[in-house]
């Protein structure tokens, strides 16, 4: 037998640590036969060696929490970040009677803190199938911020909340929040306004409360004071307010109009009580109203030729600088010609005409006469004073500034005076007729609560009380004896003034599209209260031989208005009218009886 020589001891070291591998793994093999061996003498060892194993991972889930424990943000740091988030308190708003307008609910929304979601897969997945409309994409670019709070959706039903409260995800929670709500829907949303999801003010009274600083501008979502925050008073009645949109949205059908607006103002203090703007929004959602530019507040915001209703301000001017009088005539037998440009009367008479009866006819030649012998200046100048040449400025942000010519020469004042060549935001005119009413004092308009002294302290003169007690007599002798008389309500001693406008379409006049107005006060001889009413590409009526004048349309439905407001304004139908309506002019002689004007 041949024996093979032994290594030495040095030669199987030399081996080892040139071959380190091999005898690691021979090693490892070795730990693991004994590990899965059945034996019952290597079972002690395999119990340490499991027991190691899991202390270890037990030790590295605890080192996890504990740096999620120590990077997550503190309490307070996350109450602050709610702070920041969730939404104020706001006052509620109330109409003149106590009505709520607008009010806060309590809602809930729902949070996350990202760095304490483990599976943020795992949490979208969960939370998209409770909340459906989250976007799932979205949701998890937020979850995998680095924010300490995101929001995952606001305002959520009570369903909602107890569905993703059952989840139990680590890292979602719930939020009180304020939620602005409007119980009467689309009424006077265009002067309520409306907010975001964030109760912030975007439009309307609603942007007015955040610039006046009415509204909490920081309150905590986990405690809200709405005690501390005093209800504001519009001036909007609410009954009123509803009437008026009825009415506008039955003519809208009726008369097959674009579009349609009104408003409602006592000329005593300048308050609107009504104010309506078709197409509208529900200030709930008012998504539409974002998207949807016919949605206007074609009362503030809108600016139009104001058409005969300018008549007004035209006889005004003309009475108060004394260059005529009730008693004085004027001059339309034929059209009045400017160079290239002939202006006629849409009813012609070809005659002289009284004053009262420009009025009556609505006689273009006759208030261009009279603005002509005031003169471009004195024209400019009155029209200024009256409020119509610059924006008007009121509580509603929303407001228009006038298009005025810009060379204003003696064909301008021709056209301006029957109301063409100058552009207004209705509320302007409204608030110039009312001066021409109200005894002469001008009085911005205004959508808060005023009483009659407070109104006439910022109040200004601007014609005599003669020049006012004139244009009383004037619209009343127009709903007797003039266009006006759709809106001669029986038991009510109306007075009114129409307007028709041709459309300006492609920068010409239309010969078929109009926008009509009509202004009527109740009651005549002491007014309380001025009515709008406008409608935009209004169509006429086979019963009322197919004519789409004012008359004819908006008239209409201001009479009806009248009838409907009057009796909620706590004035019932007179049984008689007043004996001596206009004193003034009865003791200088003038103008006589406004209800026999045309009978002489």
């Amino acid at each position: 037998m041949i024996e093979t020589p032994q290594p030495e001891v040095d030669d199987i070291a030399a081996h080892q640590a040139a071959t380190p591998s091999v005898g690691f793994l021979a090693r490892l093999r070795g730990v693991v036969r004994r590990l899965f061996s059945s034996r019952l003498d290597k079972s002690a060892g395999r119990i340490r060696f499991i027991a190691l194993a899991m202390a270890v991972a037990y030790l590295g889930i605890g080192v996890r929490l504990v740096a999620l424990g120590v990077s997550h943000d503190p309490p307070q740091m996350l109450k602050a970040a709610a702070d920041q988030a969730v939404s104020g308190a706001r006052p509620d708003l109330l109409d003149r009677n106590g009505e709520i307008l607008a009010t806060d609910v309590k809602t809930m929304s729902v949070f996350a803190e990202p760095r304490r979601i483990i599976d943020k897969d795992e949490a979208v997945e969960l939370i998209t199938a409770v909340l459906p409309d989250v976007d799932a994409k979205e949701l998890r670019e937020r979850l995998s911020s680095k924010k300490g709070f995101v929001w995952v959706k606001r305002q959520v039903t009570a369903k909602e909340q107890q569905e993703i409260f059952h989840l139990g995800l680590p890292g979602v929670g719930f939020l009180p929040e304020n939620k602005r709500v409007y119980p009467n829907g689309s009424i006077g949303a265009h002067v309520i306004g409306f907010v975001d999801k964030d109760n912030v003010g975007i439009a309307g009274m609603e942007k007015y409360l955040d610039e006046q600083s009415l509204t909490d501008p920081h309150v905590p979502g986990f405690v809200v004071d709405q005690a501390a925050l005093k209800p504001v008073r519009l001036s909007l009645d609410l009954r009123a307010t509803h009437a008026l949109r009825d009415e506008l949205a039955a003519g809208m059908v009726r008369f097959k109009a674009k579009a349609a607006a009104g408003a409602i103002m006592d000329v005593t203090t300048g308050e609107v009580i009504a104010l309506e703007s078709l197409p509208d929004f529900d200030p709930n959602d008012p998504g539409e109203f974002i998207k949807d530019p016919t949605r206007i507040n074609r009362v503030n915001v809108g600016v139009y030729e104001m058409g005969s209703t300018f008549k007004a301000l035209t006889l005004a001017m003309a009475l108060e600088s004394g260059k005529v009088t009730l008693n004085s005539r004027i001059d339309a037998r034929e059209s009045l010609r400017y160079g290239h440009f002939t202006i006629h009367d849409f009813h012609a008479t070809h005659r002289v005409l009284t004053v009262p009866e420009v009025f009556t006819h609505s006689s273009n030649i006759g208030s261009a006469r009279m603005a002509l012998m005031v003169g471009v200046e004195g024209h400019q100048a009155f029209l200024r004073k009256m409020g119509q040449l610059d924006r008007l400025r009121t509580e509603v942000p929303e407001s228009a500034e006038p298009l005025v010519p810009k060379r204003w020469g003696e064909l301008n004042t021709m056209t301006i005076a029957f109301g063409q060549g100058l552009n207004v935001a209705p509320l302007q005119a409204m608030m110039a007729v009312a001066a021409l009413v109200n005894g002469g004092n001008l009085m911005t308009p205004t959508f808060l609560v005023r009483d009659e002294a407070d109104a006439l302290s910022g109040s200004r003169r601007v014609v005599s009380p003669q020049t006012s007690e004139s244009m009383r007599y004037l619209m009343r002798a127009n709903a007797t004896h003039g266009s006006a008389g759709f809106a001669n309500i029986p038991g009510y001693y109306v007075g009114g003034k129409t307007g028709t406008a041709d459309k300006i379409i492609n920068g010409r006049y239309s010969q078929d599209k109009v926008f009509t107005t009509f202004m009527a006060i109740a009651p005549a001889d002491k007014p309380k209260y001025l009515y709008l009413v406008m409608y935009d590409e209004p169509q006429g009526l086979p019963e009322d031989g197919g004519y789409h004048t004012a008359a004819h349309n908006a008239g209409r439905t201001t009479g009806s208005l009248v009838e409907r407001v009057e009796p909620l304004e706590g004035v019932p139908p007179a049984d008689h009218f007043p004996d001596q309506p206009f004193p003034i002019l009865a003791r200088l002689g003038l103008g006589g009886d406004a209800d026999r004007v045309g009978k002489e």
